[in-house]
Formats: structure tokens, C-alpha cells, sequence
């Protein structure tokens, strides 16, 4: 929703936003761009008399215990008759609109990926427009316009809006539609798998067919079962895969040092610091993005090899000083168990198996909260010397979950006893690895400023 109003602020409108607890580097972007932040959603923003309310799916018609609205804005807005739409339906009408849509869906490394598909495009000369879902450090902010026919989109498969039950991607008609990865998330709004795959499919629906009218591609993940069942279900477009050994686009090498092979053949190389296998999938995916807009594979890796990631993936906070070796803090968006396990051992490739990996961790997404993904937890911090979980707010017991893991797990229920806990057993040489889909309560800086205390 951010990027959005960033998207219409640049689009000429004037616009402001309201929402509950708004941290950065979200918060920060739009205060740059003149874009006013109101908290919370009192029904008293009527008077600010817009043309058009913009609903983002937090908002809901639930009531509090004492029977008030929690959302009085939205029922202020019903009641008056006013004229609202969701930010999908928005998208779909005022920017996507006859433009070359590439979205990008995914459980795991949507935003990631989007932002190197922008990136390789921008290298190319096409000015993309884009929307993504955190910011770019190459391009420091989460959404423009563009210059050129071509927008790339971050899809996501959670619901639009209160009003609107479907997926948020089904509204984005895409030419090119990137289908990363598939697992089980957002209990909160799917039952299971297959209905996360049902949505996926309405998602290739969507796509231009081929032949002498048409030009889609599906970009699919080869090494995914569930996106397998996904295109037997049906696929009109062209199928372009990668990742796995039978693959239209593979890799040969390590995650941070690899050849792009397609079909066989050697068709760029990518040196980068990003680590992970997860990210070098990441790269095969917009890399074939970006083929079927008249990009090369080896102009696409040459772009990669200068690509800075995101904001809050590994990102690096700070280092701390110590006589007996540096500790390093990391702030990533990990949530879902593989997201956690695929960072952790992302890092553990990067840094080697003789420093220690402390994982500070807070279940914070609504499918977490619920605890549907709590058994998982142990499996996704093995590669962790020791994990720090925040307890706070959960609804179920997070010493019973992480009791596999014995003496190598923590329980806080709140940052300051967290923090305690982490300072307690940090030694020079760590790295300290934050993660979590929130603010997290400020963490990274106050365990900077608890270290480098004397």
C-alpha cells in the first residue's frame, strides 16, 4: 500500500494514508515523498473529502470486545456511501492498463526477485515502472511509474480486500508471470495447499496464450511439485522453467559465483554478495523474466553482478568492535519456516562452519501467530549455533515448540529480556541474525547499542 501511493503520488494526485504502527523504511519513503501518515482509523478523516479511499486488505469489518468497530474508518465510509476500491483494482485500472505486466508470485522471494527483474530491465535501458514490496537499494524506493511500456509487479496471492475475497495477483493480468515457489501459507485465509494452488492457477488463466496472437510465458520453478499440479490443472502460455536439472535456464557453481546455463549452454555468469541457494534460483527466475522482453541472459547476469538486494534481506545493521573479533548484526524479513531455514543456511554458507550463527527470531505473521507452523520451527533453526525466540503475543506455548532444540533455544516474551538473553552468551565473531516481518520493536539497533556499550 505504500508503494501505491507512491505510484499515485508521482501519477499527480495528492494523497494521504493512514495505518497503525508504520515503521521504516516504509514510513520513511513516503514522509520523503510529501505523502502524510495519519495514525490509526478514526471516522474523522472523512473531512479530508477524497475522490477515492484506497482499502488495503488489513482492514476488516471486526468488532472489539465492547462491541465498537475496529476499523470505524471504513464503516464512517460505508455508511456515507462514499467511493472506495481496492489497491489491486486500483493498479489494474490507473497504471497496469495496457502496459507489458511481469509479476512475479511466489511464496518465498517475491520481493527479492522483483527487484532484480526492475534492475536487469533498468540495466538494459527499458525503465521499467515497478511496485515491489520493500525497497530496492538500487534504486531507493519501492515503486515508480516508468518511463516505458514494461511494469513488474510483486504478486502476492493474499486476499484484496474485506470486499474482495480473491487473490491481490488476479487483478494484474500479467504478459510474463514468474511462479517461484509454492508451500503452504496464510492460514489465516487458505485452508490448505490446494487452495493456495486453485489461486495460482486463476493466476494462469490470466495469461496470454501463444501462437500467432499471443505472447505469455509462464516462468516455473522445476524443482516444485506443487507448481507442477498448479500447470496440469491447465496452461494456455508458454512454459519456460528453471532451477531444476532438465530446466530451460540452470546453475553451475556457487550461490554467489555462478554460470547461467540455457538450455545447456552458457549464457552469462553472476559474481554477487548475495548467498543463498534461494537467491540464486531467485536470479535463474528474472533472468528469464527479462528474456521475454528482448533482454539476454548474459546482459541480465552482467546487471545481477551489481545488484545491492533489498532493504531487510541480510542486511547488514552494523558491526561491533571486539578484541576477540567483530560481531555483525543482520535484519532479515524471514517469517515462514523455509524462509528462516533457507537464510540461516544461507549465511552458514557464506561465513563458514567455525563462527557461531545466533538467530533472533519473532513468530509474526498471521500464519505463525496462529502457531499452524510451530513444529516446524526446530527444523528451520538447525543450522543456528542458538536461537532466541519472542514470545510475545503468541497464543501458544513456544518453550513446548523449540523443546527439541534443548539448551540451544531461548524464550522471551518481551525485546528487553530478549535482548538480556542475547547479550548474555554473545562473543566476538558472531553474527547475530534478525528476523522477522515487522518492526520487531526496534531490536537491531537496541542489541547494536547493548553491545557496543561498555
Amino acid at each position: 500500500m505504500g508503494g501505491l501511493a507512491a505510484l499515485a503520488r508521482e501519477a499527480g494526485h495528492r494523497v494521504t494514508g493512514c495505518d497503525s504502527g508504520v515503521y521504516p523504511p516504509m514510513s520513511d519513503q513516503l514522509r520523503a515523498l510529501g505523502i502524510d501518515l495519519i495514525e490509526g482509523f478514526a471516522a474523522d478523516q472523512l473531512a479530508l473529502q477524497p475522490d477515492m479511499f484506497v482499502v488495503g486488505n488489513v482492514v476488516s469489518r471486526a468488532r472489539l470486545s465492547d462491541g465498537s468497530a475496529k476499523f470505524p474508518l471504513i464503516e464512517a465510509i460505508l455508511d456515507a456511501g462514499l467511493p472506495y476500491t481496492s489497491g489491486p483494482q486500483w493498479l489494474a485500472e490507473h497504471v497496469l492498463q495496457g502496459r507489458h505486466v511481469i509479476a512475479v508470485a511466489g511464496t518465498h522471494g517475491k520481493t527479492t526477485t522483483t527487484a532484480m527483474v526492475a534492475w536487469i530491465l533498468e540495466c538494459a535501458g527499458l525503465q521499467p515502472g515497478f511496485l515491489i514490496g520493500g525497497v530496492p537499494q538500487n534504486f531507493g524506493v519501492s515503486a515508480r511509474l516508468g518511463e516505458q511500456s514494461v511494469f513488474v509487479i510483486e504478486a502476492d496471492e493474499y486476499d484484496t480486500a474485506f470486499f474482495d475475497k480473491r487473490s491481490k495477483f488476479v487483478h494484474y493480468r500479467p504478459r510474463t508471470a514468474v511462479l517461484n515457489n509454492l508451500e503452504f501459507d496464510h492460514a489465516d485465509i487458505f485452508d490448505d495447499l490446494a487452495a493456495i494452488e486453485r489461486q495460482f492457477h486463476h493466476l494462469i488463466r490470466t495469461v496470454p496464450g501463444t501462437g500467432a496472437h499471443g505472447s505469455g510465458r509462464v516462468i516455473v520453478n522445476g524443482l516444485e511439485e506443487s507448481l507442477a499440479r498448479v500447470l496440469h490443472a491447465g496452461c494456455w502460455s508458454e512454459v519456460c522453467s528453471f532451477g531444476a536439472a532438465v530446466s530451460d535456464f540452470t546453475a553451475i557453481g556457487e550461490a554467489d559465483n555462478f554460470d547461467v546455463m540455457y538450455q545447456g549452454r552458457q549464457a552469462g555468469h553472476v559474481t554477487w554478495a548475495l548467498s543463498g541457494v534461494h537467491n540464486q534460483l531467485n536470479a535463474l527466475a528474472a533472468i528469464a523474466s527479462a528474456q521475454h522482453v528482448g533482454v539476454s541472459p548474459e546482459t541480465a547476469a552482467a546487471a545481477l553482478s551489481r545488484f545491492e538486494n533489498v532493504k531487510r534481506r541480510m542486511e547488514v545493521r552494523g558491526h561491533v568492535k571486539r578484541p576477540d573479533g567483530d560481531i555483525t548484526v543482520y535484519d532479515d524479513f524471514a517469517h515462514h519456516p523455509t524462509a528462516i531455514r533457507t537464510t540461516v543456511d544461507g549465511l552458514r554458507r557464506k561465513i563458514g562452519p567455525n563462527q557461531r550463527i545466533l538467530a533472533v527470531f519473532e513468530p509474526r505473521s498471521n500464519t505463525m501467530k496462529l502457531g499452524t507452523m510451530k513444529a516446524q520451527l526446530p527444523w528451520s533453526l538447525e543450522g543456528a549455533d542458538l536461537a532466541f525466540c519472542h514470545s510475545g503475543g503468541l497464543g501458544w506455548d513456544a518453550y513446548a515448540a523449540l523443546a527439541g532444540m534443548g539448551d540451544k533455544a531461548r524464550v522471551a516474551d518481551s525485546i528487553d529480556l530478549l535482548i538480556a538473553q542475547v547479550m548474555s552468551v554473545a562473543q566476538g565473531g558472531d553474527h547475530i541474525l534478525c528476523m522477522s516481518n515487522g518492526g520487531f520493536g526496534g531490536v537491531h539497533l537496541k542489541l547494536l547499542q547493548a553491545l557496543q556499550a561498555p
